[in-house]
């Protein structure tokens, strides 16, 4: 069965929680999911656990935010299967460290705009390991001073191109240092939508120092142009093409449900038997 591989929980930036997500993929016959949170694995045992009893495979994810320190933009790469997930909990810290740090200046500036408080925004995101522009956007739609969470007041607010914005510059890790560091933990090391992300640069550099293991070609805001090209792409640099919803409850910025974007059968099981792969190429080439 085909499998939704990008799947968030309230631990991050998602207004669902773990348990209300797995019996949702299961009431819609989707088999296999992944929970991949920002900067955050905390839901990754608890989901296997309960997708058992549920009959769900639940793959254990991360999606950790990093920077493109070329073109100085934000990036994700996706990890997949981690041997040692212990490893990356002190990169999740930081990231986690530097957003919280970027929520409480943003919503500071809102808070001088409109009439919300900081104390209704944490309200808002009771539950997750830190603040984001979902969980602001909440407490603005609670005091009525908006009707949905994208819109034209998120645009006004978080749009770069926005002479209103509010947005405060967050640096994380180089994508490389990311990727070396899901290696070290034995996991792979996928980047999360790069046509949504505009990142192509980044991916085909990537791709040529093959160090990336994959690109998310599946994706609910790709044209059918885009997903052709990422497919292609994959094929041709023989990396996997994964993908999934992106889903994030009712903070899913269209209207997507889990498995409304689904990785096929075949890249699933590529996934699955990649890492074996890799150690047998590594081990003929050490002979």
């Amino acid at each position: 069965m085909p499998a939704d591989l990008h799947c968030h929980t309230k631990l991050s930036d998602s207004s669902m929680g773990i348990d209300d997500l797995i019996v949702l993929a299961q009431k819609k016959g989707i088999t296999t999911i992944a929970i991949t949170d920002r900067d955050c694995q905390a839901g990754t045992v608890r989901g296997k656990i309960i997708g058992e009893r549920r009959g769900i495979n639940v793959i254990p994810g991360v999606e950790i935010s990093a920077t493109d320190t070329k073109r100085g933009v934000n990036v994700e790469i996706l990890c997949y299967l981690s041997d040692s997930p212990d490893r990356l909990e002190g990169l999740c810290h930081r990231n986690i460290v530097q957003r919280k740090k970027a929520s409480q200046l943003m919503t500071l500036k809102i808070a001088r705009k409109y009439p919300i408080t900081p104390e209704l925004v944490l309200k808002c995101a009771t539950g997750a390991t830190a603040v984001f522009e979902q969980h602001i956007m909440h407490a603005l739609l609670e005091c009525g001073l908006t009707d949905r969470i994208y819109g034209e007041l998120y645009e006004e607010l978080f749009s770069p191109e926005s002479p209103e914005n509010v947005l405060v510059k967050v640096t994380y890790p180089d994508a490389q240092e990311v990727i070396e560091a899901i290696h070290e933990a034995g996991g792979v090391a996928v980047l999360a939508h790069p046509a949504v992300s505009g990142c192509f640069e980044l991916m085909e550099e990537l791709a040529e120092k093959g160090i990336l293991d994959g690109i998310e070609v599946y994706h609910p805001e790709n044209t059918a142009e885009q997903q052709e090209f990422l497919k292609k792409f994959a094929k041709d640099k023989g990396i996997l093409a994964l993908g999934g919803t992106e889903f994030k409850g009712m903070y899913t910025k269209n209207k997507v449900s889990v498995g409304d974007c689904m990785t096929p059968d075949a890249d699933l099981k590529a996934l699955m038997t990649y890492k074996n792969k890799m150690k047998k190429k590594k081990a003929a080439m050490e002979k």
